[in-house]
């Protein structure tokens, strides 16, 4: 039996029964931590390859390892990776066209896989890490960025769409696929 107090409460806020509320803030505040970790290590990763921060090669060093990789024009493909990991993680650290930052993660992080497919699983040479990273980029573009994101102010990506997601996730498998066709 309620007490009449608890009723009050439930009319007055429907969730505070339920606890919905207080779970879908602790949904949002977990996409945003998600989000940051993920966007702001990608960018950093990024910024190795055009800027040669953080112990990176840059633009020389990075296109010399793609060349070696197998891919042609190993500079300007540097720096399509490094601006894909660049403005894809900031754009998913801060929630902004999350579909398509989503798509520009998973797009480099399945070139980065097949790179290093016979590695086998475990690091140092394996896929473990970018397949993490992989799941995590496509995982937030399904999701959506949650209700702490910049994407709230862009009335299209207001309510975020599986459909919207599910957009970007292809556009990073179709353009990898692409890429990785060009590659010897």
């Amino acid at each position: 039996m309620t007490s009449p107090a608890t009723t009050a409460t439930a009319r007055a806020n429907p969730d505070a029964a339920t606890g919905h509320a207080a779970t879908a803030h602790a949904y949002d505040a977990g996409l945003l931590l998600l989000r940051i970790a993920l966007g702001l290590t990608m960018a950093a990763h990024g910024s190795q390859k055009l800027f040669g921060w953080f112990g990176g090669g840059g633009l020389t060093g990075t296109g010399k390892f793609f060349t070696m990789s197998g891919y042609p024009a190993g500079k300007a493909m540097a720096a399509v990776a490094g601006l894909s990991e660049t403005l894809g993680g900031l754009g998913l650290a801060v929630g902004l066209l999350t579909p398509l930052a989503g798509a520009a993660l998973v797009g480099t992080m399945l070139n980065a896989l097949a790179v290093k497919w016979g590695g086998g699983f475990f690091a140092p040479q394996g896929v473990e890490y970018e397949l993490l990273l992989t799941a995590a980029a496509a995982g937030i573009a399904l999701t959506g960025p949650g209700r702490y994101a910049l994407d709230r102010f862009v009335p299209v990506l207001r309510a975020h769409r599986l459909a919207y997601g599910a957009g970007g996730v292809l556009l990073g498998l179709a353009v990898s696929g692409i890429v990785l066709l060009i590659r010897n």
